[in-house]
């Protein structure tokens, strides 16, 4: 299994959960809000000074755990449907899952995913 983690700008949340769910198999997500800055923030002379230390990105914070044979379809439905080409797109980390249980049932593996039986609640 693997966790995809991805930071995208909030108005494309739309797109990328239309891409998602175009994925056959598609076990599901969690979706949080995030605020950051990376390595192409604004230069210090752009910002005021009241800014330099708190310009923050607001973003979307994308975590999904799906099987392996799932994982590069979700980076791509990820990265086509997120990009605008502008500085501040975000970004998608892929991670391995030692183990994942689902609490109700004790299922483990890709069954706890929802993926092993179709039509059952995630």
């Amino acid at each position: 299994m693997k966790e995809v983690r991805a930071y995208v700008q909030t108005f494309m949340l739309e797109h990328v959960i239309e891409a998602l769910l175009a994925i056959p198999g598609f076990p599901g997500i969690s979706v949080t809000d995030a605020r950051g800055f990376g390595c192409e923030r604004a230069a210090p002379h752009e910002a005021g000074p009241a800014e330099e230390l708190t310009d923050f990105t607001p973003k979307v914070r994308l975590e999904i755990v799906a099987p392996d044979d799932l994982s590069d379809r979700i980076v791509r439905a990820i990265a086509g449907a997120a990009r605008t080409g502008n500085r501040g797109d975000g970004k998608i980390f892929v991670t391995d899952v030692a183990r994942a249980v689902r609490v109700r049932t004790g299922e483990e593996g890709d069954a706890a995913l929802g993926v092993a039986g179709a039509g059952e609640d995630a």
